[in-house]
């Protein structure tokens, strides 16, 4: 038969420290807590919990509890107080505002506004805050400190729209070219397992690597090559010259600052070729704004799940994850729709 329960929280609070300490005296005097929770009418949890308090800190933690909130404490935000915190964390950083690190937290938030309004509110509820605020906890970009806003302004309204339209006029093609490096011992991401059992995934204890250079239009074309070895100017223009014999019309080759762009060879090369090929170079510690750093994240996800054990089978897994991409040209066009390179997507 289960035990009746009667609901305490209408008593007061000298009431329910009298019933505290009745539960506890009886059973220390020998009752048990199971035959204690029956007489009382109150839960086994509850005694259990009750006797514990005691036993570890004594009479004071049977005392009466004063009720409401902490003198601090405040029911909610104004309207005005809600929407100079939201501008905060949308326009600053928290050490702008002599708060530690660059992110935002609930932790942070919660912080700021015992700073600015002498209220202390639960995580819980700060959370609900930023969410009715139309915010998300995301990943930021990272920007490199520096970045020259103005220019990167400048590409963004000026250089690259007449970038767009002189390539519509020439009726080219504007491709988006990047490099970046596999590792044999990248991460390998998540996998489903039992709660409390890390699992274990056998790797090769050698470590290797195999470079892939990449371009991409916002139309879903891609064209890539994967080599072993240093980004040379060799290695660039072969790869430049299998894409102008493979492509009928001009390329706008977008692409970053890299020393091997800006080699002299490089130059002569695409001196001799105007109507084929021409190079623009995206504003310096920029590369959120290119879109090929979004399909190296892809590339990289998915070859480290492949879990290559040779240099063969790494360079393998890379072609094989891009020549699929190859034939899905929405998700290659997929990647022009993230905020930092929407710009680029018509």
């Amino acid at each position: 038969m289960g035990v009746v329960v009667r609901d305490t929280r209408s008593l007061s609070p000298a009431a329910q420290e009298d019933l505290r300490r009745r539960v506890v005296a009886a059973v220390k005097a020998g009752m048990s807590q199971a035959a204690a929770a029956r007489a009382f009418q109150v839960a086994p949890k509850t005694v259990w919990r009750w006797v514990d308090a005691f036993d570890r800190q004594g009479n004071r933690a049977l005392n009466a509890r004063r009720r409401g909130r902490r003198a601090n404490e405040q029911k909610a935000l104004t309207p005005r107080q809600q929407a100079r915190v939201r501008r905060a964390i949308i326009h600053k950083c928290p050490d702008q505002l002599a708060l530690p690190g660059l992110v935002w937290t609930r932790a942070q938030v919660r912080q700021l506004i015992r700073a600015w309004f002498g209220m202390e509110l639960s995580l819980v509820t700060v959370g609900k805050y930023l969410r009715s605020w139309g915010l998300s906890p995301q990943k930021p970009v990272r920007r490199a400190y520096e970045q020259n806003p103005q220019a990167v302004t400048e590409w963004l309204q000026v250089t690259y729209p007449a970038i767009a339209a002189q390539a519509k006029r020439d009726k080219a093609i504007i491709l988006w070219l990047d490099q970046t490096g596999l590792r044999s011992d990248a991460a390998v991401g998540t996998t489903w397992a039992p709660v409390g059992q890390t699992p274990v995934v056998a790797k090769t204890g050698r470590r290797f690597g195999v470079n892939v250079m990449a371009a991409i239009s916002n139309k879903g074309e891609l064209y890539f090559t994967c080599y072993h070895g240093s980004f040379t100017g060799d290695v660039l223009l072969g790869f430049l010259t299998r894409l102008t014999r493979h492509l009928d019309r001009k390329i706008h080759l977008i692409v970053d600052g890299h020393s091997v762009h800006h080699r002299i060879m490089v130059r002569d090369w695409l001196a001799e070729r105007t109507d084929d090929i021409e190079m623009h170079f995206l504003p310096g510690y920029a590369p959120e704004l290119n879109p090929v750093e979004l399909l190296n994240h892809d590339v990289k996800h998915h070859v480290a799940q492949a879990n290559p054990a040779t240099p063969a089978d790494l360079a393998t897994a890379a072609s094989r994850h891009l020549r699929r991409r190859q034939n899905q040209p929405a998700t290659v066009k997929a990647f022009f729709g993230k905020p930092e390179v929407r710009y680029a997507a018509e």
